[in-house]
């Protein structure tokens, strides 16, 4: 591994970290009938591994998986139930992928749902698109009595393990009644249909938002497996690799990276819950993981806070800057150095998918200078969801990579950064961008520009290279009064690097004059603080920090307060704040 340096910002770098390119060890795919052919392949290979009921661990392989897709297939067409919407939803499951799968591979339109949804909500999405099933996981048995009596789409409600009072209703199956349907029309010679249409609807996909607002993407199988082949042969996996799964499985991130490790053969682990992750970890002992920022974030807090408290922090800075001395001259001995640290992860973990917001680069290199790699990424649910990937070969820290193969992006803007690139917003074309919006022609008219490329919302800016960087979201951007604009996620980068602030949003102000100011609104990290610290002495070590933090950035993009808040910020089930409801 070696280290080089690129122009970045004016005398600021970036810093290029290389590998040796090697070979991808996958199939192409580009339909689910594709799909279950490949990974089928796999075998008697652990496919899942996951906890029952006493938390003792079953393994699935890749022949059992195969078999549950195709019975739940053969069971769905048993139903009559062709071209139809059919909705799933639950924990991430076996019984949860084979659904999703076997939806789609009996030719019916698949719609994850998000599980933290309330009843009325997931009642309002479903009749919005019409849907005629869900398949459902036990935490929800119950709670469609009133959708069997009055929902106007739903006929059947098909239940991943129900207890006797959910099957009285006679609208109600078991998932094992269906698949053993499936088994008598297997018996008969039933086979999952190839696929005549790769472009017509596949998926429906919701965006945040209520009933109301949010708007209902859908995707074609040609959208699905363009990105799984081209996740496949980009990301720095092998079929060695083991995975735990951490993000929910209705967001088109995990399961996107889900379906690539099945066709990479990989082993894939499922965390039954967040507050046992770190000792799941121990348990299935992951070489990969697939994260959002906000866990590699809290990932980071927890190692430095370990580190002091058990007196070793000064230890852990002498040997960062000792393997960054051997790492320069070609000596590499990090999993030695930081073998408590590497432990704590089950002791083999090597690498991090990370996507859904932008990343500060100082966690790459931190967890680099360990022997972690982060490799990071960028996409969007319109884009089902994958767009860029940084190389594994070639990451430059603080980019996203240049577009996936399935794929082309643009910047269309005008103005020139510091770097002398054009910055705009980022725009896709290709084989993964949607087909529009369900029912919405005049959002998809909105989407997309008169040339039919899809315009993400995301503004950032491409480098000779053809390497993308992220600045921050259109909707989000806060315009100073003397014209410049700032992208409040670039300053919650910093933020997130200050180990006081648990979590921070920036937003934009006016005050008495007229004039926008920049406030950070900080629910402070309650580890880094004495219990019973008054309110007033956190708020003013913050500020503090957050003054020494406004000395590394251009005089407009420093933070002029500070609003403390006491409870955590309303998240999304992937880990995001809820920007839209912070005033």
């Amino acid at each position: 591994m070696s280290l080089s340096k690129n122009t970045g910002e004016k005398n600021e770098p970036v810093k290029i970290h290389r590998k040796p390119i090697q070979q991808r060890k996958y199939e192409r795919v580009t339909d689910v009938a594709d799909f279950c052919g490949v990974i089928a392949k796999h075998g008697d290979k652990i496919a899942y591994s996951y906890f029952d009921k006493n938390r003792n661990i079953r393994d699935v392989s890749y022949t059992e998986l195969c078999a549950l897709v195709k019975r739940t297939s053969a069971g769905i067409d048993n139903l009559g139930l062709k071209n139809s919407k059919i909705a799933v939803i639950g924990e991430t499951s076996v019984e949860w992928m084979s659904s999703y799968l076997g939806i789609l591979a009996s030719d019916n339109i698949v719609i994850p749902m998000d599980k933290e949804l309330q009843m009325t909500e997931i009642e309002g999405f479903l009749e919005m698109v019409d849907a005629e099933a869900i398949v459902y996981s036990a935490s929800f048995n119950g709670k469609f009595e009133n959708a069997k009596v009055s929902h106007k789409s739903l006929k059947f409600f098909i239940a991943m393990a129900p207890d006797e009072k959910e099957l009285s209703d006679a609208k109600t199956i078991s998932l094992e009644k269906l698949r053993a349907d499936g088994d008598a029309a297997i018996e008969k010679g039933y086979e999952i249909p190839p696929v005549t249409n790769r472009e017509k609807p596949a998926e429906m996909l919701f965006t945040s938002g209520t009933t109301g607002t949010s708007k209902c993407v859908v995707l074609s199988q040609k959208n699905i497996f363009s990105v799984v082949t081209s996740a496949a042969a980009t990301v720095d996996f092998t079929p060695d690799d083991i995975i735990v799964s951490v993000l929910p499985i209705h967001h088109t991130y995990e399961l996107a990276c889900t379906l690539a490790a099945f066709d990479y053969g990989m082993h894939v682990c499922i965390n039954d819950s967040l507050s046992r992750v770190l000792k799941n970890f121990q348990i299935f002992k992951p070489t990969g993981l697939v994260l959002v920022p906000l866990f590699v974030y809290t990932i980071y807090k927890k190692i430095w806070a370990e580190a002091k408290k058990t007196g070793r922090d000064k230890k852990l800075k002498l040997g960062i800057g000792a393997s960054r001395a051997m790492m320069a001259v070609g000596v590499d001995k990090r999993r030695e150095l930081f073998a408590d640290v590497i432990n704590s992860f089950g002791g083999r973990l090597e690498k991090i998918i990370c996507g859904g917001a932008a990343l500060n680069p100082k966690m790459i290199e931190f967890f680099e200078n360990i022997g972690i790699s982060i490799y990071e990424g960028f996409g969007i649910t319109e884009c089902a969801p994958l767009t860029c990937v940084t190389p594994y070969y070639a990451r430059k820290y603080g980019s996203v990579g240049p577009a996936v193969p399935c794929c082309q992006v643009r910047i269309k803007g005008s103005s020139q950064n510091a770097r002398g690139f054009t910055e705009g917003e980022i725009q896709v074309k290709g084989d993964n961008v949607m087909l529009g919006y369900y029912n919405n022609p005049e959002a998809t008219e909105l989407a997309f520009t008169e040339d039919g490329w899809f315009r993400t919302g995301d503004m950032g800016y491409m480098d000779e290279d053809g390497y993308v960087y992220i600045t921050g979201r259109l909707k989000t951007v806060i315009v100073l009064d003397n014209g410049k604009n700032v992208f409040p996620e670039e300053i919650e980068e910093y933020l997130g690097s200050i180990e006081e602030i648990a979590e921070a949003v920036v937003v934009g102000r006016t005050d008495a004059k007229n004039s926008v100011n920049l406030v950070a609104i900080v629910y402070p990290n309650a580890e880094k603080f004495p219990e019973n610290t008054p309110a007033e002495e956190v708020k003013k070590t913050i500020e503090r920090l957050i003054s020494e933090m406004n000395k590394s950035l251009p005089t407009y993009k420093h933070v002029q307060s500070v609003e403390i808040r006491d409870t955590e910020f309303e998240k999304t089930t992937s880990r995001k704040i809820k920007r839209h409801l912070v005033k």
